[in-house]
């Protein structure tokens, strides 16, 4: 197929459904940032080995700086902005904010997302499980020890709700 070749990708992208002409090669990443113009999602390593360019598609976390956009026709994807609603972060954008794990904010939109699946999944994770979740994320700015605890902190205040 020639490189130049097009193709209409309908998606729903954070609750909107969208119909965009877009080349057949794009990538994922690139669709949600120059397309759709939701930046929260980061280009990091390019290869998908860090883990900020997660997102949700149908629920379940995916790398989207190595996937193609045509690979997600039909489905609905979900951005780091998706959580917040009326201008006010979710409860885990909140705890990662008051817990120090945000700490450069290069990976944290990845980590989020990447907990927010497992928080779906399990309400009540241990931390095995949470590091286990996370496996794929990296952070250059710390040990993981406030990330984890912002996923504790989360799960908390979603049980005292």
């Amino acid at each position: 197929m020639p490189t130049n070749s097009k193709m209409i990708l309908r998606v729903l992208v954070n609750g909107i459904a969208r119909e965009d002409l877009i080349p057949v090669n794009m990538l994922l990443v690139n669709y949600l940032r120059d397309v759709v113009g939701v930046t929260g999602t980061k280009t990091g390593c390019d290869g998908g080995e860090c883990g900020a360019c997660t997102i949700l598609v149908n629920g379940e976390p995916l790398l989207s700086c190595i996937e193609l956009a045509a690979r997600v026709a039909g489905k609905q994807l979900e951005t780091i902005e998706s959580l917040a609603h009326n201008g006010r972060m979710s409860t885990l954008q909140r705890s990662f904010h008051e817990q120090l794990g945000t700490q450069c904010g290069f990976c944290t939109p990845g980590m989020i997302m990447a907990s927010e699946a497992l928080l779906r999944q399990q309400s009540t994770p241990t931390d095995q499980q949470i590091k286990t979740a996370l496996e794929g994320n990296l952070c250059r700015c710390t040990g993981y020890v406030k990330i984890i605890e912002s996923v504790r902190t989360a799960i908390k205040l979603n049980g005292d709700v």
